[in-house]
């Protein structure tokens, strides 16, 4: 059993070193978020914190410094489940910054309750894809300018559970949240396809990333039942440093330099479902996500 325990915590170790390059993680003050932010700032990286609530990203700035022993972490306000946050943040990032070298899509809600973002999107359809989409479409011609860079975008296996319902989008006929968060996950990997496709011959890539179950407090809206099978799982879970390993490795890794559009588990290229690989429905994904953002992306 500790093999296999091994073998699922696996972590990715290198020397390459990041000096000079900016990164932006969304979510930065927690959980996998932190732990990737720690790493590529000890790897001499510029981190841009991306967070919802400035006191808790403003607390785990000071950790970074201090465990990574680097001065050049800065927080941002961003809230992805409001377009105008999104839209604020990325008018200083263009503003304020040279490059984006690395944009690290990480931040997400898991299982929530029935509810709409600001603009009136389903919840976890509109901060785990539409958020994101966003906030990469208004970063996309500095990270252009920026290459070489990279794009990783947080899915999950989850995202197995769901299928993109084009004509209930928002989940109001009928809502399901784990059904939901399976499509928003699906949407990242689908939108990661398609965003390879745009991206080539521009320098830039993009990979999708499934952390693993890892302990953070994404399951807080979990209910009871969920959250006893999981504390059943806790032995073969990952810890939030376990899981940042494969954000951290598609983001340094010298020999994913022409890959990309692919999806990762584990440190390693992985298989996802039929579904994810629709590129028909990629397209049609795509074409909605831009209709309901009121955003031309060709």
């Amino acid at each position: 059993m500790s093999s296999i325990r091994n073998i699922f915590r696996r972590q990715w170790s290198s020397n390459a070193r990041l000096d000079g390059k900016t990164v932006i993680i969304t979510g930065a003050n927690t959980g996998i978020g932190k732990e990737t932010a720690k790493d590529l700032a000890k790897r001499g990286a510029r981190i841009i914190m991306a967070c919802r609530d400035m006191g808790r990203a403003e607390s785990a700035q000071k950790e970074v410094v201090e465990d990574s022993k680097n001065q050049n972490i800065v927080v941002r306000k961003l809230d992805l489940a409001d377009t105008k946050s999104i839209r604020e943040f990325a008018e200083v990032i263009n503003k304020e910054e040279e490059q984006v070298n690395i944009l690290i899509n990480n931040a997400g809600i898991m299982m929530c309750p029935f509810s709409k973002t600001v603009d009136g999107f389903e919840m976890q359809f509109g901060v785990n894809h539409l958020g994101h989409f966003l906030l990469t479409h208004l970063l996309f011609d500095l990270i252009k300018k920026s290459s070489p860079a990279r794009i990783i975008n947080l899915s999950s296996m989850a995202h197995a559970w769901g299928t993109i319902k084009l004509d209930d989008i928002n989940s109001e006929k009928g809502y399901s949240d784990k059904k939901a968060y399976g499509q928003s996950k699906l949407a990242n990997i689908l939108c990661t396809r398609s965003l390879a496709q745009r991206l080539q011959g521009t320098g830039v890539t993009v990979y999708a990333v499934h952390p693993g179950v890892v302990q953070t407090e994404l399951g807080r809206h979990l209910s009871a039942p969920l959250k006893a099978a999981f504390a059943v799982m806790k032995p073969f879970t990952k810890t939030a440093v376990q899981g940042a390993q494969t954000s951290i490795y598609c983001a340094v890794a010298p020999e994913l330099e022409n890959e990309t559009g692919q999806y990762y588990s584990d440190c390693a290229q992985a298989d996802p479902s039929r579904a994810a690989k629709d590129d028909v429905m990629a397209q049609k994904l795509w074409e909605l996500s831009c209709q309901m953002l009121g955003i031309t992306w060709d």
